[in-house]
């Protein structure tokens, strides 16, 4: 009965877990394109309220439960570039280049065999066919979606999708690196917000442009609330708790989500347009999604062939 209530809430901590961090990636995927936005903020001014702000929240925690004591120099190193300003400022900056939809298409398509192949390096994790064949689906899926909502154009976007795959390599070793050193709330404070800001916010405030001078107070106030909370913060917790729950490979899977409702919500609010094409491809990620999360009896993998 007791490991019956332990699988249930495990499944129910996935679920909310995938739901709640595909919803702010999402928001994230359409909301922060600088090029369209109405305010002067600069992708300096996005990232500096995202890790100013989320280590004003931090910073209590930290400092008393002492993060910094139980990691070792290396991970704080690695932690702090994979959740910081080069990461994210590479990301804003694919907005500028190409469309929403790329976003979605570029980042977040291919994570799933990113982290297929990371796992299989770093966690020694067999690479089931179901799995490859489900990542596979995925990336086809989506580039059916981005690309029918946006058109090719890769001439004309070519700068950011490289940013884009950039920021998903990015995510993926994040999430494989949450499974193997089950990194914590503290860890995340700490590295992703504390010491991001304390190497960030000087070098923008002294050397980088800033559109806050010219931006109405209400909406630096809102970007404040959903850069420095939302994404630093409760996403990133809520992808690491996700990973430790599930699994890598499984929480990559789900936020492939993504691609499919930022294409459609480029339609809705950024006018993009959306053929009847990307409706199969909605249910090919979807058959993809499943394919990597189900869990299916006597699967064979690529290791042992049984």
């Amino acid at each position: 009965m007791r490991r019956a209530h332990g699988c249930v809430f495990k499944f129910a901590a996935f679920w909310l877990s995938g739901l709640h961090d595909g919803c702010l990636h999402l928001g994230f995927l359409v909301d922060c394109q600088p090029d369209r936005a109405t305010s002067t903020l600069t992708i300096y001014d996005l990232a500096a309220l995202r890790y100013g702000i989320s280590a004003v929240v931090a910073l209590p925690f930290v400092i008393f439960f002492k993060a910094w004591k139980n990691l070792p120099l290396q991970r704080i190193v690695i932690l702090t570039f994979l959740l910081g300003p080069l990461y994210i400022l590479t990301v804003f900056s694919g907005f500028i280049f190409a469309p929403a939809a790329h976003g979605g298409v570029f980042m977040n398509g291919p994570v799933p065999i990113m982290t297929l192949i990371l796992g299989a390096i770093l966690l020694n994790t067999a690479i089931e066919y179901r799995k490859l064949a489900g990542a596979a689906l995925i990336i086809v899926s989506s580039a059916v979606l981005g690309f029918g909502a946006s058109g090719l154009m890769l001439a004309q976007s070519w700068i950011g999708d490289l940013c884009f795959v950039f920021g998903g390599l990015c995510f993926a070793v994040f999430v494989t690196l949450s499974r193997l050193w089950n990194i914590k709330t503290l860890d995340i404070f700490f590295c992703g917000s504390v010491v991001n800001a304390v190497i960030y916010v000087p070098v923008w405030y002294f050397f980088l442009p800033s559109g806050f001078a010219t931006t109405e107070i209400s909406l630096v106030f809102l970007q404040s609330i959903y850069q420095g909370l939302l994404p630093n913060l409760v996403g990133l917790v809520f992808i690491a708790h996700a990973s430790k729950t599930a699994g890598a490979d499984v929480t990559a899977a789900f936020m492939a989500i993504v691609p499919g409702f930022g294409a459609l919500l480029g339609v809705i609010l950024l006018s993009e347009q959306m053929p009847l094409t990307s409706w199969g491809a909605i249910v090919g990620l979807t058959a993809g999604l499943l394919l990597m999360a189900l869990k299916l009896p006597q699967a064979r993998d690529l290791k042992t062939g049984m």
